[in-house]
């Protein structure tokens, strides 16, 4: 039971690292960094509405290199990892928790909620209204279309669970 706890504080807890644009053409921590920027600036008045702006000009410039769709007021914990951030589109009610990594060509369709340290694999198409439960992971080109456990791992169109976590 104790390991269980630990595995939910970390869940929990974001390695903001993880977003850290470490070199000049770094598309997917960019493109997550202006959209922190612009819901900071948001959050302060109307000064802050003007600088705003900025971001969503090098938002929309990220946006175009990538050829993704992550709307700017989407809720997104810390710790986001984009690996390949080309072709994903994310729904604008949709909620991303702290430590996930999505890869390449995956749809969030509806109000997808992912819990934390999900990881979902490339092409991967999640239809909600539907809920990930922390630490799950989503296999490449799965069709998830109901709620998937903490710690399972789904596979398959329509998904279907393949393991479950101990």
């Amino acid at each position: 039971m104790r390991m269980h706890q630990e595995s939910d504080i970390s869940a929990s807890v974001p390695d903001w690292s993880r977003e850290t644009v470490s070199r000049f053409w770094d598309p997917g921590p960019k493109l997550i960094r202006s959209v922190r920027r612009y819901q900071a600036c948001r959050a302060r008045g109307p000064l802050g509405r003007m600088r705003a702006k900025y971001w969503v000009m090098v938002h929309w410039f990220w946006t175009l290199m990538t050829q993704s769709e992550l709307h700017l007021n989407t809720q997104i914990g810390g710790g986001l990892r984009l690996t390949h951030p080309t072709g994903i589109i994310i729904h604008p009610e949709a909620v991303i928790g702290p430590n996930c990594m999505i890869f390449h060509q995956v749809t969030f369709a509806g109000p997808v909620i992912l819990g934390g340290h999900v990881d979902v694999g490339a092409g991967a198409k999640l239809i909600g209204p539907l809920t990930v439960g922390d630490h799950a992971v989503i296999g490449a080109n799965a069709v998830v279309t109901r709620d998937v456990p903490a710690g399972a791992t789904v596979a398959g169109v329509p998904a279907r669970v393949i393991s479950k976590a101990p």
